[in-house]
């Protein structure tokens, strides 16, 4: 029998702000507030650092893998021993793949392996010994989840947490309905920012900057902050996995190629890249056409964590998709536990250079380039057709 809603809403969940985690996390806080779990008894783990890795990650990773992977022990740690009020359940869902926006020819969405089978390497190394868990009064729930079909996600979370958060079906498949709402606001919002940034650059006849990382590269202790000194010295920043794809926007970049049959949908990657399994990879792939078109995205900033092997075979794609279009290409493809703080200082300084130097020759170039006989973006009416 399903539990008293009082019991259930005081239940509080820790779930790892880790690896895919950064990408559906607003599904993951729709899904349990639409089952009456209290927000404030939502509580995510802290961002990445070093400190914290000491604390609380040190000695209890089982396997040698990259760097994001490896720092999920300390984001477990922090949940189990580093609140304040203690966890009742830790949450770590294993993404098998995931909600995209692209479309087109054949195309999986899978996550990386060891992103989703992280879950169960963190986990051995808090059972190792002793279950810790067990010690702690948490129940551990790993479920596998097929984010990407979302037909299949009521059943897998019903059977997995049925138990945990005495779950009936049906409020079961209401309460993932509002997850994926949650998440798609979310995107929009996100989405609906990064437009207001290019047509701000678009009105200003200015430049701005866009990352291509996997979305947990947003976490300053496994990004870095590549980023941050870059928009503390003016550049507008934008991330691939929030670029705008209105119809008007999508319509005045590929239009062109769609007429000419080079692609079936404007967010059809199957013309550039034909390994379309790996969901990060295919939007790191589409981001690149769409900064070798939009004018003024004049720098490019490829993130990429150590030894990631999901992300070696894109390196060179990508770069010749933005170089193409005569964008500025800068690699960040050795991130890892260790923070050389003075070579980033440099190479973050080199950008600044390039992009101060020749953003205004490459908007120009770029503009010139468009085949599309209207400005964009509709409240450019007023200025000459580009």
């Amino acid at each position: 029998m399903p539990a008293h809603p009082e019991r259930r809403a005081a239940l509080r969940i820790g779930i790892p702000r880790v690896l895919s985690m950064w990408a559906v996390h607003q599904f993951w806080t729709g899904f349990l507030t639409a089952l009456g779990i209290e927000p404030r008894n939502i509580v995510y783990s802290s961002e990445t650092s070093e400190e914290r890795f000491r604390r609380f990650g040190m000695g209890r990773v089982t396997v040698d893998t990259c760097y994001p992977v490896k720092c999920a022990s300390a984001h477990y740690g922090e949940l189990l021993f580093g609140q304040r009020r203690k966890i009742d359940v830790l949450l770590h869902p294993m993404h098998y793949n995931m909600p995209s926006f692209l479309r087109g020819r054949v195309m999986d969405t899978l996550t990386c392996p060891r992103d989703m089978a992280a879950a169960e390497s963190v986990r051995a190394g808090f059972q190792r010994e002793r279950d810790l868990f067990r010690e702690q009064g948490v129940a551990y729930v790993a479920p596998l989840v097929w984010l990407g079909e979302p037909a299949a996600v009521a059943r897998q979370l019903f059977e997995a947490l049925r138990d945990v958060l005495w779950l009936e079906e049906d409020e079961t498949r209401r309460a993932v309905d509002a997850g994926y709402r949650a998440l798609a606001a979310f995107d929009a919002d996100m989405r609906a920012a990064s437009r207001r940034v290019l047509e701000a650059c678009a009105r200003d006849d200015a430049p701005c900057m866009l990352v291509l990382g996997r979305p947990y590269h947003m976490d300053p202790g496994i990004g870095h902050e590549v980023a941050a000194p870059l928009q503390l010295a003016g550049a507008p920043i934008l991330w691939a996995h929030h670029l705008p794809i209105d119809a008007d926007i999508l319509e005045w970049l590929f239009g062109e190629e769609l007429r000419r049959g080079e692609i079936q949908d404007p967010l059809d990657i199957s013309d550039v890249w034909s390994s379309s399994y790996s969901n990060s990879t295919n939007e790191i792939v589409w981001s690149a056409k769409f900064a070798a078109r939009m004018p003024w995205i004049t720098c490019v900033l490829r993130l990429s964590s150590y030894e990631c092997g999901m992300d070696q075979p894109s390196y060179t794609p990508t770069q010749r998709i933005v170089e193409a279009g005569g964008t500025l290409y800068f690699r960040f493809g050795d991130l890892d536990a260790t923070r050389p703080a003075g070579s980033v200082k440099v190479r973050t300084e080199t950008v600044l250079h390039y992009f101060n130097q020749y953003s205004a020759r490459i908007i120009r170039r770029k503009l010139a380039a468009l085949p599309a006989a209207r400005p964009w973006p509709p409240s450019q009416a007023g200025k000459p057709a580009i």
